[in-house]
């Protein structure tokens, strides 16, 4: 068996891209079985034994599931774990009702139970699912998959990849799943950063292409806490839509792309690279050295001759905000982790010192609340307009994700940022974001990098 040192060294290094998996209809009207169960998956390179994991229908990315924009997705999810568990579909504009978020929308499923989630999606784009009861362990057991929204006029291109990013903590000498995800360092720091990096459950593999064809390239950050710095190498792209939403129009990606945690993109790609080069899709390394991330190597030319920038994708209904003038405010102050200046905060509605939290698992806290608040945020009239700032207080990065809406950053002295369901927000950075309350029902609102948000980092708001 290869040796510690020559596990890390592999792992370190560059990852592939396996097919895009199985995809699955949503048009019948009988929900198909979405099935929870442990299996075995070779994760790590050759001579290290397999991994056990818990993925849908056994596998990591789980099956693909692909439906036309405007369609009903049915799933039945069949709990086949050994603990409760309920199925998230992050970005989706949904019915509360099947939000999936165990002990605010719903139940968790009890194992060898079975629940139905019916809903249509709405808009067009790239988004994923995943578990949502004690994720911060289930989503790293491997507990995720792609949800793609296609267009009813999807843009021209040759080739389509879904490219769903991870990491993965595992022992160098078993392989088996770093059982430790409570460990108080990781929690009170970056979060669970890994030491084996996957496209879609592979790594060092590629995908053959030809000189000249244009691809479209959906990438989704599955990660715990990982941050995929991007770029591109003998590949021309455009960014066409972030979180699943269109931008307006192509961006050029000319410089590093920063990928957070449960964040997605959508390129568009000329390969430029000759026949018998590599073209690359590049991780930037925690040491600034570029890896691969993504192999293309070029094994031929088509006749196709350079083609013009792509057009933007046809936006989704109800994309819009309109003027925040009048916009309620709110604030939400992050506080807390290793090197912070939390000295105290609420839990149970007892102020307790940072030392005492750290000892319940408490490391962060929103507001000055170290666990998920009895009241709202906010109880919100249904179509008011919201202005949230963000203060980030910490000395760490956290991606904030809101369920059920989406929103537009507000930058001063700039347009109106994107639409997205997920915002990085830096180390001691405070930014705005403006949205319309136009979904009824209880919305999480929550750092994605899942164990800062067990341990402190969930707020909600109320629609009515």
């Amino acid at each position: 068996m290869p040796t510690r040192r020559a596990f890390l060294g592999q792992t370190a290094a560059v990852l592939g891209l396996a097919a895009s998996g199985r995809q699955v209809s949503a048009a019948s009207h009988t929900p198909v079985n979405l099935t929870a169960r442990e299996a075995s998956v070779q994760l790590a390179p050759g001579g290290y034994p397999a991994t056990s994991i818990w993925g849908y229908e056994g596998r990591a990315p789980g099956p693909a599931i692909r439906v036309l924009q405007g369609e009903r997705v049915r799933r039945r999810l069949v709990n086949d774990l050994p603990e409760p568990t309920s199925v998230h579909w992050h970005g989706i504009r949904i019915d509360n009702a099947m939000d999936g978020v165990s002990g605010l929308t719903q139940e968790a499923v009890a194992p060898g139970q079975a629940f139905d989630y019916d809903f249509v999606a709405p808009d067009a784009g790239t988004y994923w699912y995943h578990a949502h009861n004690r994720s911060w362990v289930q989503v790293a057991r491997g507990l995720h998959g792609p949800l793609i929204v296609d267009e009813a006029e999807p843009p021209e291109v040759d080739r389509e990849e879904t490219l769903v990013l991870d990491d993965w903590l595992l022992d160098p000498e078993t392989a088996l799943i770093d059982d430790s995800f409570d460990q108080p360092m990781r929690m009170s720091h970056g979060g669970r950063i890994g030491n084996l990096i996957t496209t879609n459950g592979r790594f060092d593999l590629s995908i053959p292409v030809a000189r000249h064809i244009r691809m479209r390239l959906r990438l989704i950050n599955a990660s715990n806490a990982r941050i995929f710095p991007l770029q591109l190498a003998g590949l021309q792209g455009w960014t066409v839509a972030l979180d699943g939403m269109p931008l307006a129009q192509p961006e050029p990606l000319e410089d590093v792309l920063f990928l957070a945690p449960a964040q997605r993109a959508d390129l568009i790609v000329d390969v430029t690279t000759e026949a018998g080069e590599t073209a690359h899709l590049v991780r930037i390394g925690d040491d600034d050295q570029p890896a691969s991330q993504v192999a293309f190597p070029v094994t031929g030319s088509t006749a196709q001759t350079p083609r013009a920038a792509p057009m933007a994708l046809p936006p989704n209904p109800g994309a819009g905000i309109r003027s925040l003038a009048d916009a309620r405010p709110l604030r939400l102050v992050m506080s807390g982790g290793a090197m912070g200046r939390m000295d105290s905060a609420f839990l149970g509605g007892e102020r307790l010192g940072f030392r005492e939290l750290a000892a319940r698992g408490r490391f962060w806290a929103f507001n000055d609340i170290a666990e998920m608040t009895q009241a709202p945020l906010a109880d919100l009239s249904l179509g008011e307009p919201v202005r949230l700032e963000i203060v980030n207080e910490t000395v760490f990065p956290h991606a904030m994700h809101l369920h059920g809406m989406h929103f537009r950053e507000i930058r001063e002295g700039s347009p109106v940022g994107p639409m997205r369901d997920t915002l990085l927000v830096a180390a001691q950075e405070t930014r705005t974001v403006g949205f319309i309350a136009d979904n009824p029902g209880d919305w999480l609102f929550h750092c994605h990098m899942l164990s800062h948000a067990e341990s402190g980092m969930m707020t909600w708001v109320r629609v009515t």
